[in-house]
């Protein structure tokens, strides 16, 4: 007689096994999502930053307070403009478009911190001509100043056309701007690239009590800073191009490492930092839209 035999198969193996690649199916499902969720993101926010955000145009308005300045300059009103950087992400119509913007202000002064043309841009003789010509509609009521970037030094037409439009050139030199009631203010511009030596006897001449300096770089400040402006206005760091919500600029370039944010307040000296017009190096913004910058002196 046979004994009934009984074979017993002990499954539990196989089953961990299963759900163990279920569970590795889902976490690679996840990743994957994850991924491609993180892949597209970044290219929204590249897209982002190189068509919406460098296009437009803010007008950032300030309030200064200061008892340097004469009551009868009241309310100066200075429109600043800087790093245009023609060629780039810019053109003709971003042009036209700053100098409506910038008169609608009816500025008492304007003035330009360098940076027209980007360096590497093949401009023909008809563009510098229209570029001329839309400078030239700028209006204020005492003057129009400029002085020069590192990118400018790259165009014999530079010069040529700021003067064209009527622009006074502050490289290394200085004008006082009279009102009215022949009170005054001193406006100097410092040179990129050069000493400003000459405002040692400068300032040793009797002088306005309001005084403000132009320049392109930020970090120029500490070459100037002896003097005591009321107001500093510089270009350059484009307030760093692109920046992080709640940290700020990512990039610093070389001559706006110290000074690159758009305000600083030392003792009696406000320095104000232009974001800009256009881009430079790359051709990106973020969270930083091309912008100029309107100045109330009370």
């Amino acid at each position: 007689m046979k004994d009934n035999i009984k074979i017993i198969y002990d499954d539990n193996t196989n089953d961990n096994s299963d759900d163990e690649n279920i569970n590795t199916t889902k976490k690679g499902g996840i990743f994957r999502k994850i991924f491609f969720i993180s892949l597209l993101i970044i290219i929204l926010i590249i897209i982002y930053s190189r068509y919406i955000g460098t296009s437009g145009l803010i007008v950032k308005e300030y309030n200064i307070k200061n008892k340097d300045i004469k009551e009868s300059f009241n309310g100066f009103k200075i429109a600043h403009f800087s790093d245009v950087h023609y060629g780039r992400t810019t053109n003709l119509d971003s042009i036209k478009t700053l100098i409506k913007e910038i008169n609608l202000t009816k500025p008492d002064i304007i003035v330009f911190t360098g940076d027209l043309i980007d360096k590497g841009t093949k401009i023909s003789d008809s563009e510098i001509q229209n570029i001329k010509n839309e400078l030239m509609k700028l209006d204020s009521k005492y003057g129009k100043y400029y002085i020069s970037g590192e990118h400018d030094i790259k165009f014999d037409s530079y010069n040529e056309i700021f003067q064209y439009a009527g622009f006074m050139n502050l490289d290394n030199k200085y004008d006082i701007i009279y009102n009215e009631n022949n009170d005054s203010i001193l406006l100097t511009g410092t040179k990129y690239n050069e000493d400003p030596k000459y405002l040692e006897d400068l300032f040793k001449q009797e002088l306005p009590t309001y005084k403000i300096n132009i320049m392109h770089m930020g970090d120029k400040y500490e070459e100037i800073k002896k003097y005591n402006y009321n107001l500093i206005l510089a270009g350059h760091s484009h307030n760093g191009q692109i920046c992080i919500p709640f940290y700020g600029a990512i990039y610093k370039k070389d001559g706006s490492k110290n000074y690159y944010k758009p305000h600083y307040k030392i003792d009696n000296t406000d320095i104000y930092i232009s974001s800009g017009i256009g881009t430079s190096d790359f051709s990106f913004r973020l969270f930083n839209r091309p912008s100029f910058n309107l100045y109330r002196i009370n």
